[in-house]
């Protein structure tokens, strides 16, 4: 089983901030024209050009910071993505799985590993936030794609239904079945998944629950069959 969860609003504090050549800490949002006044940041979109390398955009330079750790070491002192995330669901995930066993579904960066050296951002797809947070849709955007595809084991995604339709695109060429958990009585769109549906009360991040209950082993949930899933390859 590879489990994918969705980001979460709340980061840690004490995370880093990717950086100008001249020091200063860079916040990423979805529209840097809404964003508050701070002179202490620069607010971006990861898919903006850089202040200082206009032959690169913010995406290319995070990638290219992981891609030299750890022999260049981590002087910005990003978190990995499965430690960036206040909430401790991540943490029990991490204690089961590891940094490499699991992924996150990033409203910034795209599907990335947990173990993904990630800068504090300021993203979502929640329709009730702030202008400068709020991702839509329809934005033009360049999601990282760093999920395998040619293993066999199910694919479990954990997520709010704002966050289904990118995991079904970001997926669509996964060999291994995906389940997608949900809380409505409707299933969301998401061509070639499987469904679950977890009944709660809860509202707001209700997947957390629903992911402590899989790592104690109380859902119930048949093996999603084969047939449901796409065949092929991704971009990575």
């Amino acid at each position: 089983m590879i489990v994918v969860i969705s980001c979460a609003g709340r980061k840690k504090p004490d995370a880093g901030y990717f950086r100008t050549d001249d020091e200063h800490k860079v916040m990423f949002v979805a529209d840097p024209g809404h964003a508050p006044r701070d002179s202490t940041l620069r607010y971006a979109r990861p898919d903006d050009r850089c202040d200082f390398d206009t032959e690169a955009k913010w995406w290319q330079r995070v990638v290219r910071y992981n891609a030299h750790y750890p022999r260049l070491g981590n002087p910005f002192g990003l978190f990995p993505a499965g430690r960036l995330y206040e909430n401790p669901v991540y943490g029990r995930l991490e204690q089961r799985y590891g940094l490499d066993g699991f992924y996150i579904l990033s409203a910034g960066w795209g599907l990335i590993p947990a173990g993904f050296l990630t800068p504090q951002y300021d993203i979502t797809f929640n329709r009730n936030a702030d202008a400068s947070n709020r991702r839509r849709m329809k934005d033009s955007w360049t999601d990282l794609n760093l999920f395998p595809v040619e293993g066999q084991e199910p694919v479990m995604f954990f997520g709010g239904k704002h966050y289904v339709p990118l995991f079904s695109r970001l997926t669509k060429k996964v060999a291994a079945p995906r389940i997608v958990w949900h809380r409505s009585a409707v299933p969301p769109t998401a061509p070639g998944c499987c469904f679950r549906r977890y009944e709660t009360a809860t509202r707001t991040n209700w997947h957390y629950e629903c992911v402590h209950k899989f790592l104690n082993g109380e859902l119930d949930w048949p093996d999603a069959p084969r047939s449901k899933a796409s065949p092929g390859r991704t971009r990575g």
